[in-house]
């Protein structure tokens, strides 16, 4: 429901650490059932949020409600055992000495019959029944994660926070087990807080993506909005390789070596980039040789000697020097094309795709 109260919901968080704002002003709100990522490099305030929100770090200022509740403002905090918060970190922190179901069971109330069917339901839900009796060390790492996840849901927290809990495992796991965890955490209706230093990650599991920069929010989103409508350069950059094209815009026109863009609201004489990722870079093999034909609908092709080429398995990146101004650019081509170094080839760029940031 549009209006329904948020399970979720941080006001203007700010933590400094000395003299240094590491979160500043930061706002978020999470629905049941919800995924957001919080992303962005390292050093940028996500793990210190994630930490205000679970408890274990006090803001300076701000406020957090969980499904409209205060839970943490200026005068007082609810301890973190006490906000119906799950956990997850990189390192699983299972105990040792536990079995499986010790583990899983651990932050359980009530009577035995009742837990043993909860953790017997969760062990189920992660693939992992008949794992009860045994120890964490006997376990793979990706066992263990979804031992972790199981635990962290035995308590059906209201809000699951996950600090890089996919980090740690081999690349061959990684998308299987991310899969799942997203599966059971919907079934559940918990809301996720995932931070992430990913753009993989987040684009594969997020509902909706908040950009990290600086210790502040700078782009909230879908991964399909963010990914295709950047707030700026930098944050086109996080997601992908990017190309860029410099110019300066003269009466809302800048001049490139694929012709004239439109660039309103760019001030006579100001410094513009535009901005284009390698894959909608495209050579135009039809041309190739002929020359350039000013009407076609792309617009203007632009003539680049291959400097290198290397294949990369699904795709080869091909990088030119351009010959309207000395300028390099990449493009990625599906499959195998490795042209020798030194070869002339004309190239067009999807201007749909292009994005024009003021330098």
């Amino acid at each position: 429901m549009p209006n329904a109260t948020p399970r979720l919901e941080a006001v203007t968080l700010s933590r400094h650490f000395g003299s240094r704002a590491v979160v500043r002003d930061l706002s978020l709100t999470i629905a049941a059932g919800q995924v957001t990522c919080l992303l962005g490099p390292s050093g940028c305030g996500k793990s210190t949020t994630l930490r205000m929100i679970a408890g274990v770090e006090l803001p300076d200022s701000g406020v957090i409600r969980m499904d409209g509740q205060v839970v943490c403002d200026a005068q007082h905090s609810i301890p973190p055992e006490r906000r119906g918060v799950g956990l997850m970190f990189q390192d699983f922190a299972l105990f040792p000495h536990l079995t499986v179901a010790q583990n899983v069971g651990f932050g359980l109330s009530g009577d035995k019959v009742a837990k043993t069917a909860r953790i017997a339901a969760l062990l189920e839900k992660v693939n992992l029944s008949g794992f009860g009796p045994k120890y964490p060390h006997e376990l793979s790492g990706g066992e263990q994660q979804r031992v972790a996840l199981a635990r962290a849901l035995a308590p059906r927290p209201r809000i699951m926070l996950m600090d890089e809990p996919f980090s740690g495992l081999d690349n061959r796991l990684r998308d299987g087990i991310r899969d799942q965890t997203l599966e059971v955490l919907k079934e559940e209706g918990t809301a996720v807080l995932l931070v992430t230093h990913e753009p993989e990650e987040a684009l594969r599991m997020a509902d909706e993506i908040a950009l990290m920069r600086d210790g502040t929010i700078v782009q909230r989103g879908s991964p399909y909005n963010i990914y295709n409508a950047p707030v700026d350069r930098a944050a086109a950059a996080f997601f992908s390789d990017i190309n860029v094209i410099k110019g300066v815009s003269k009466g809302a026109l800048t001049q490139t070596p694929f012709g004239a863009f439109l660039t309103p609201g760019h001030p006579d004489g100001g410094k513009v980039e535009i901005v284009i990722r390698p894959q909608h870079l495209k050579i135009d093999f039809d041309r190739a040789g002929r020359g350039p034909n000013p009407t076609s609908a792309e617009g203007t092709p632009a003539r680049g000697t291959v400097s290198r080429a290397r294949f990369l398995g699904h795709e080869s990146l091909v990088d030119f020097t351009m010959d309207f101004d000395g300028s390099k650019l990449t493009a990625a081509i599906p499959g195998v094309f490795l042209p020798n170094a030194g070869t002339p080839l004309w190239l067009m760029i999807r201007r749909d795709r292009c994005f024009v940031f003021p330098a």
